[in-house]
């Protein structure tokens, strides 16, 4: 097992952007680990990105990958659906909820166990190598995001529940 997946995907032509917070101590490194991995020169580290910014990450990218060990929701899985992103991540917590499946039983993405670098580098090398799963996963994901609530529907409902407690 490696720590990085892209470790075992070297052969192949790809970038990743990381997005999120982190502090320069942490980004810094993150981006030493992966020059050590000698993959350095196609990994970026962006930290937090809001408004346009963000808005422009999700139009560049082709996909999300989400390596995390525990999610509570997965907010971000659900906003990569939005733009129409499929997403390669791990089953942890509330993540398979926030992937979902669309009525023929399709899933927009693919899920792997938490801390199974070897499954994440096998599903990144089939959504890298393999034309026909990716269109599949990209028209999964423009589905899905069809049948997503926005925001005024998930106000409405947590609204709903707020006055419920209050009485």
């Amino acid at each position: 097992m490696y720590p990085f997946a892209g470790f075992t995907l070297t052969d192949l032509p790809w970038r990743c952007r990381c997005v999120g917070p982190a502090g320069r101590r942490e980004l810094a490194a993150l981006a030493r680990r992966a020059d050590a991995y000698a993959i350095g020169s196609r990994v970026r580290f962006t930290g937090a990105r809001t408004g346009q910014r963000l808005a422009a990450t999700y139009a560049s990218a082709d996909a999300l990958v989400l390596a995390t060990r525990a999610e509570s929701y997965g907010m971000v899985v659900t906003e990569a659906l939005a733009h129409g992103l499929p997403v390669l991540a791990t089953a942890a917590g509330g993540l398979p909820e926030a992937l979902g499946r669309l009525p023929d039983g399709r899933v927009p993405g693919v899920l792997v166990p938490p801390d199974d670098a070897d499954a994440l580098a096998a599903a990144l090398r089939r959504w890298l190598t393999d034309d026909g799963h990716r269109g599949a996963l990209r028209d999964a994901a423009a589905e899905r995001r069809a049948s997503l609530d926005g925001w005024g529907v998930t106000t409405d409902r947590v609204g709903r529940v707020l006055e419920e407690a209050a009485r």
